[in-house]
């Protein structure tokens, strides 16, 4: 049990922000291992977004509720997995190349596929949000963060990791994931569909998928797998899938 609590802290200091215990280190072991942890993780922050919306609802419009909700999330994770996004948009918008691409990527400067990928991004996860029914907003929340996080931990399974160089960030965490570790990570990614009272909410897992494969396409076409910020890329891209899914789902069949 202490093994596995240090794994999941060792997740939780890698990719948030979240004071962790003192005791925690950055052990390559456990941080490879802490993958079956990030929907977890995304419980967590997705919390975190549902309590600030909840709690600012009280005092100011849904449309600042939900730019402090979204604000929380964001300073929660230093912005890690909308770093990955901008990267990409940089890195498949303007390289051509396998090398040029990785190159752009790693590249902390961010240009202009990043910053319209970034806004247009955004924009589309709050008025996505703000088109949905005020008391779910924060279950949404929730179920939007660890749900896209399960998804973006199967790219992992599924694309092999091809950085090699020691700058990138995710390394340690990206290069592979066995089946048992997914199967964790889909029960903490799944779970909170459950607290929804209609299973139609579970179609939502398809587009999801589906825009994973139609990334993964992409990156293994033109770098023949993964990095960490492709996984970012997934999860934020799956994560407003969810919310418009959703959406579709209240208009036409609910």
């Amino acid at each position: 049990m202490k093994k596995e609590i240090h794994i999941f802290f060792t997740a939780l200091m890698f990719f948030t922000r979240i004071p962790c215990p003192k005791w925690v280190n950055h052990d390559p072991h456990y941080l490879q291992q802490s993958s079956k942890y990030f929907p977890l993780v995304g419980i967590l922050i997705g919390s975190i977004g549902a309590i600030v919306f909840y709690t600012s609802s009280f005092l100011f419009s849904t449309e600042v509720s939900l730019l402090l909700s979204m604000f929380s999330t964001i300073y929660a994770t230093g912005a890690f997995h909308e770093d990955g996004f901008a990267d990409v948009c940089d890195g498949f918008g303007g390289g051509w190349t396998k090398d040029k691409i990785l190159l752009i990527m790693k590249d902390s400067r961010l240009g202009t596929y990043g910053t319209l990928g970034i806004v247009l991004m955004l924009s589309i996860k709050f008025a996505s949000l703000r088109e949905t029914e005020v008391l779910y907003i924060p279950l949404l929340l929730i179920s939007g963060h660890a749900l896209s996080r399960f998804i973006a931990t199967t790219l992992l399974y599924t694309h092999p990791y091809v950085r090699d160089t020691e700058d990138s960030k995710a390394k340690p965490a990206a290069k592979s994931m066995s089946l048992r570790l997914l199967i964790i990570s889909a029960f903490f990614g799944i779970a909170p569909l459950f607290f929804f009272k209609n299973p139609w909410i579970f179609i939502t897992l398809i587009p999801m998928y589906l825009s994973k494969m139609f990334l993964g396409v992409k990156f293994k076409k033109w770098i023949g797998g993964q990095t960490g910020d492709c996984a970012g890329a997934v999860q934020q891209l799956s994560e407003v899938v969810f919310y418009l899914t959703t959406i579709a789902l209240w208009n036409y069949i609910w």
